[in-house]
Order: structure tokens, then sequence, then C-alpha cells
């Protein structure tokens, strides 16, 4: 089997890494705009062969798309413009709803399996890719009634593999969703990242008090801007509501802090330790 990587980062470079530890022969050609990240992923063994787009597109079984969503809208259609047989055509994208839109009325649309797989860390590059990335992770695919029977049943097969987890869901659900529990998330940990950092100026010592509390809240605060400025903004409708239901919560906190009201504040915490169950759940 022939993979093609367009984007040679943490996502594709694993999902590559990881097949060809369960593939026998499996051949995976990269294509990345960055010409150091085509080497270093030659140099790791994530991709065998430095390749184009063109050529991709006439090669291999199954093209991967791990790039910025913005990317991905522009490049989906030109490449499913030359596809034929069987190939396979799959984007790894946080948002999906706008990509799936792009496509929808493509005459080969059934070339395309729309899937985001819910694994990561704060960490770029393909140096940051590792085998074990997506191993017992949930990938979830949108939009299954417009792929092909054949596609899905390939790209279902390299998910087991990897021992992945399927699920199953509307574009405008899984974008919904994301936006509570991914997006918001990484939002959340620029501000305090950005905050902390503007009191730098006038607290010189304010990075001697950080603690393993801080560093675990900001991890996400090192994610590339380059791929999440274009998934805040495709992502824009659900995440204005998210960021609005989130500046309430602290406004909630603000005003019991402010009225010394500290059975509010306990009940504020109580109701959030919550959480708990379902976050352990997911270790």
């Amino acid at each position: 089997m022939k993979i093609g990587l367009v984007g040679l980062g943490l996502i594709g470079g694993s999902f590559a890494l990881g097949l060809k530890e369960k593939i026998e022969n499996l051949e995976v050609l990269g294509v990345d705009q960055n010409t150091d990240h085509l080497f270093k992923a030659k140099e790791l063994g994530i991709i065998d062969e430095i390749s184009t787009l063109d050529e991709i597109c006439r090669q291999v079984d199954v093209i991967i798309l791990s790039i910025p969503v913005n990317a991905i809208r522009q490049v989906l259609p030109r490449i499913l413009d030359q596809v034929n047989g069987n190939q396979l055509v799959v984007d790894f994208g946080s948002t999906k709803k706008a990509i799936c839109d792009s496509v929808r009325h493509h005459s080969k649309r059934q070339h395309f399996v729309a899937a985001h797989p819910i694994a990561g860390t704060e960490y770029s590059g393909p140096q940051a890719a590792f085998k074990e990335l997506f191993e017992e992770k949930v990938m979830i695919t949108c939009e299954q009634e417009l792929s092909g029977q054949n596609q899905l049943v390939v790209f279902n097969e390299l998910c087991s593999h990897l021992d992945m987890k399927m699920r199953f869901m509307t574009a405008e659900v899984h974008d919904l969703h994301l936006a509570f529990v991914s997006h918001l998330s990484h939002i959340t940990s620029f501000a305090l990242s950005n905050t902390v950092l503007d009191k730098k100026d006038t607290e010189s010592h304010i990075f001697d008090m950080a603690g393993s509390g801080f560093a675990s809240t900001v991890r996400l605060a090192k994610s590339s801007p380059d791929m999440w400025a274009p998934i805040f903004q495709e992502n824009k409708a659900h995440l204005l509501e998210g960021i609005d239901e989130y500046i309430a919560q602290l406004q909630s906190f603000k005003e019991s802090l402010e009225d010394g009201n500290e059975e509010e504040l306990r009940a504020f915490m109580q109701k959030a330790n919550m959480i708990k169950e379902t976050v352990d759940q997911l270790k």
C-alpha cells in the first residue's frame, strides 16, 4: 500500500509511523510547504520519498490531509479532481462543516472521508511525531453517507491497525462539541498565558512562583498559531457561543468573590468537581 501525506507535522507524521509499525511494505510519500519538514520527515523515517501533490494524486492509494483547515478547503477540491478508481482521500482537520461544505457537490465526493482523530499534543512539526499517538484514541468521521463504501472500508481498516475507537456524527454536531471541549480549552490557555506574561512586565519574579498547576493549565498555549487561528475562524459561531458562556461563568465567580460570598464560591467549585468522573473515564 502507498500512502501520501500532505502535511508532515505531529498528526500526519504520527499516523504514518503508527501504520508503518503495523503494515508490512507500507510506502509513504510526503508533501509539505516547509522544506525543513520534508527533510526532517525523511530523516526520521516518517516518509520514504519526498513528492509533489500531483505525483501523490497519481501514485498512492490513500491521501491524508494533515494541514491547517483553511488550506484543506483550498486543496481538497483540486485533489478530488485528480483521483480515480478506489483512491481514498481523508482530512484530519479539527473543524468539519466548512471542509465538508467545500466539496459537498463535487462529482468525486465519494472518494473523500471527513475525519478527525482526537489525539495530539501541544508540540508541532515532524520531530513531535511518535508512533503511539493514535493507539486506542477516538477517530470521528462525519457525513459517512456521502463517502464510498470501498473508501470507508479502507479507512476503517487503517484505523483498526491502531486500535482506534470509531465515532460517527454530523459535521455540525462535531464542530459544536469540539468548540466546547477542545477549541475553548486552547483559548483559555492562550488567555491565561497572556495575562501572566503581561503581569511579568511589572512583577519580574512571578514565574518563580509557578508550579505544576500553572504548567498544566498553560500547556496548550504552546500550540501552533498557524494551525489554531484558522480553526478558530472556521468554528467562529460555535466558539463565540462557548466564549460567551465561559465569560458568564467567570463573571459569576467574580461577583461572588466581590460580595465575599464564600458559600457561592464553594458551590461554584463543587459543581465543577463533578467533571472529575467524566474526565477519569477518558484516561
